[in-house]
């Protein structure tokens, strides 16, 4: 290990003890964990089960499933919770019957937050437990996030990002501990694959799920299946990793005719690749 790595290490460590410090107290009064299956909460989760073991106290993970949840990401989180022995919960969230939400324009992850938090706190009211945490880490600040504003206005913690921890620790931490999902690539829900202004249905998300899973299929690790809609004309867009396009090329007749019997009228490669926020791009 080298100079520079055993500082992020060292610095890493101090801010897990931070977090250590800051779930306690909680765990006493009783905390539920957002559990969304991804890698920030899955180690939340994990540390607060890891420090429940040691100190005591009550935990529960609670995950909300809808058709913006796809079955990859629910058997992700199923083996998660299995592997490390973790009380938890499935609960169905209805955010698609919100009209303000199916917009899909720039608020709806603050109306799938509002719908989370507000199962999380009728299963704490049921269980007399005081507390609702979720992954929100300090990286997570340099971006515009509704979903956080939903947080805030329903008192929810932000342990991670309390104690400091990024992104980059987060996965240094989960490498260090052997936690499978250390290297797993951003997994927000299907609906963030709908471009900012197309409608949520069930189907639209589905269609997504689907397209997603043969790529998975045909060995692809990190990639969108973006949804756009021009009028009467629906596409799809295709981001994947640059060192990946080969892959993606090579799947080109079952995506062609998946997409022509859905009623798409194409299904393009996007040449700049797979980026973050890539379901908000606007044309200049």
């Amino acid at each position: 290990m080298n100079t520079a790595t055993a500082s992020a290490s060292g610095a890493a460590q101090k801010k897990f003890l931070a977090l250590q410090d800051i779930l306690r107290p909680k765990l006493a009064d009783g905390l539920i964990v957002a559990f969304s299956g991804g890698v920030d909460s899955a180690f939340l989760t994990w540390a607060a089960e890891e420090q429940r073991r040691a100190g005591g106290g009550e935990l529960l993970a609670l995950t909300t499933l809808s058709d913006s949840f796809s079955q990859a990401e629910k058997m992700d989180a199923e083996r998660f919770i299995a592997e490390h022995g973790i009380k938890h919960v499935w609960h169905e969230s209805k955010e698609l019957l919100n009209p303000e939400y199916a917009i899909n324009d720039s608020n709806r992850c603050f109306h799938c937050k509002t719908e989370l938090f507000n199962i999380c706190g009728d299963a704490a009211s049921e269980r007399g437990f005081k507390w609702i945490a979720y992954g929100y880490n300090a990286s997570d600040r340099g971006d515009i996030r509704p979903g956080h504003r939903a947080a805030v206005e329903h008192s929810i913690l932000s342990p991670l990002a309390e104690a400091e921890l990024t992104k980059d620790d987060i996965r240094l931490l989960m490498r260090r501990n052997g936690l499978e999902m250390a290297d797993k690539p951003a997994s927000p829900c299907l609906s963030s694959r709908l471009m900012t202004g197309v409608f949520i249905t069930p189907k639209k998300l589905k269609d997504v799920e689907d397209f997603e899973a043969i790529l998975r299929e045909g060995g692809l690790r990190v990639f969108r299946v973006r949804l756009h809609e021009e009028g009467k004309t629906r596409f799809l867009r295709l981001e994947v990793a640059l060192n990946e396009m080969d892959l993606a090329t090579k799947l080109r007749e079952k995506l062609v005719g998946e997409a022509t019997a859905r009623g798409y009228k194409w299904v393009v490669l996007d040449l700049a690749g797979y980026r973050t926020g890539g379901g908000n791009l606007q044309v200049k």
